[in-house]
């Protein structure tokens, strides 16, 4: 991920952004974690992370789609959540994470333990 990493704090985005982009990078691939775990580490809140996720100009290297929500739904994607819980955005996401090894269940939901060991 040092590639990443440089892109991140090379980068003018806003402090908050590239401690949860540098964070983000901490997920193995194969891997996922939530919104509200981040925050929790982080002191933030789950809405707070996931308006930095949106806002990821460096995705898929920074692995945003490897963060679901709470329950293990995908959430949203490239700044889009879905009305109906599909959609483009929404089928790339569940592409990439089954690329990576993740499985999900019968209703599009991850399956497993969410990601934790943030330093």
């Amino acid at each position: 991920m040092r590639p990443q990493l440089a892109l991140i704090t090379s980068s003018d985005r806003t402090a908050f952004e590239k401690q949860v982009w540098t964070l983000l990078c901490q997920i193995p691939k194969g891997s996922f974690s939530t919104y509200g775990l981040m925050a929790a580490h982080m002191g933030s809140s789950p809405r707070a992370v996931g308006n930095a996720l949106r806002r990821n100009p460096f995705a898929p290297g920074v692995p945003c789609h490897r963060v679901v929500a709470t329950g293990g739904a995908l959430g949203g994607f490239k700044g889009k959540w879905p009305k109906d819980g599909e959609g483009i955005t929404i089928d790339e996401k569940k592409k990439l994470l089954r690329s990576e090894g993740v499985r999900f269940d019968g209703k599009g939901k991850v399956i497993g333990t969410p990601f934790q060991g943030f330093v």
